[in-house]
Parts: C-alpha cells; sequence; structure tokens
C-alpha cells in the first residue's frame, strides 16, 4: 500500500487549513487508497533552522522524526494557508531544512483562504520553492476559497459531494506520479 504524508503547515492558533490536512487522510483512508498520516509543524515545533538536515550535528528527535516520514513517503500532499501572499515561514523552515529528500518526490499542494481566492499567490510562492527543491509538483491543484465555511474541525466537508469530486482528481494525478516514479524504467533514468 503506497504512503502518502498530508503536511499541515500552519502552526497559528485558530488554523482553518489543518480541517482540510484532515479532510484528505479521511479521504485516504476511507477509499482505502493510500495510508495517511499528518504532519502536524504546530507539534513540531521546530526552532529557525541554521542549516540543512545533513549540517545539523547533533539534530533533535522531532527533526530525525521528520526526515525519516518524509524519505519513506511515496508521495506528499502539503496543506497551507494563504499569509499575505506567500504560505507560513514555519513551512518554508521546514522544506529548507532538507534537500535532496525532496528531490523527485511526488508533492500535491493544496491551498486555502479565508477569501474568495483559495491561496492561488501561496501556490506560486511554494510551486517555485520545491521546483528549485527539485521536487515533482503535481499539475493538479486543490484550493479551498473560505475555507472556515468549507469543513470542520474533524475534517468533514460541508459541500461532500463537491469536496470528493475535485479530491478524486487531485489524488489520481498524485497517485498516477507516485506509480510512474516507481517505474523501472523511471529508476534507471536516474
Amino acid at each position: 500500500m503506497r504512503q502518502i504524508t498530508i503536511i499541515s503547515s500552519s502552526v497559528r492558533e485558530g488554523r482553518k487549513s489543518h480541517n482540510v490536512s484532515l479532510y484528505f487522510q479521511n479521504y485516504l483512508i476511507e477509499n482505502k487508497l493510500a495510508t495517511a498520516s499528518i504532519i502536524d509543524l504546530k507539534e513540531y515545533n521546530f526552532p529557525i533552522f541554521e542549516g540543512t538536515f545533513k549540517t545539523l550535528i547533533n539534530p533533535a528527535e522531532n527533526v530525525l522524526e521528520f526526515v525519516a516520514k518524509i524519505k519513506s513517503s511515496d508521495g506528499i500532499i502539503i496543506v497551507t494557508p494563504e499569509y499575505n501572499g506567500s504560505y507560513p515561514a514555519s513551512l518554508k523552515n521546514a522544506i529548507d531544512l532538507l534537500y535532496e529528500e525532496w528531490k523527485h518526490k511526488p508533492i500535491a499542494i493544496a491551498t486555502v483562504s479565508s477569501g474568495p481566492f483559495g491561496g492561488s499567490q501561496a501556490l506560486v510562492a511554494l510551486q517555485f520553492t520545491l521546483w528549485k527543491m527539485m521536487a515533482w509538483t503535481i499539475p493538479a491543484m486543490f484550493s479551498v476559497p473560505s475555507v472556515d465555511k468549507a469543513y470542520d474541525e474533524n475534517g468533514k466537508a460541508m459541500d461532500k459531494l463537491n469536496s470528493d469530486k475535485l479530491a478524486a482528481i487531485f489524488i489520481t494525478e498524485l497517485l498516477w506520479c507516485i506509480e510512474a516514479d516507481r517505474a523501472p524504467q523511471h529508476q534507471q533514468s536516474l
């Protein structure tokens, strides 16, 4: 079974993007598409790193756990809010901690906002950062405008039919990339 890790990137009080992370975890498990776990950056409470994982002399236990989860994942879903036209510093800090672990990793980006645009500027900023890390970002998008009205604190979609329809397209694209990444001809070309 595929292992998908969902990164819940907001560490703010009252965050609503975490509800979308819970939705994806529930969706993947209920539809038996993958095992799914959430990396909640709020729980990790990382310090501001002064270097990459490879340069850390005595990395903390939670850093080692984070690195292991990213490495062992077949694919990643990043759920991020848009803050001031970009994504949270907590996510940038976690991404910059690693380098080779992101290379060719299939990554799907879900963005949320409290306004009508669903985090479109955060998507562009995050995609550019991940491209620089040589990650494989999928072309499908999952954007959630007015997130506070779209999902409850348990990850339940207020419009389940529409959310599941959009999630099916989004997840199908991620799973396709995971399978393509596993293909023998792809592995030989690396």
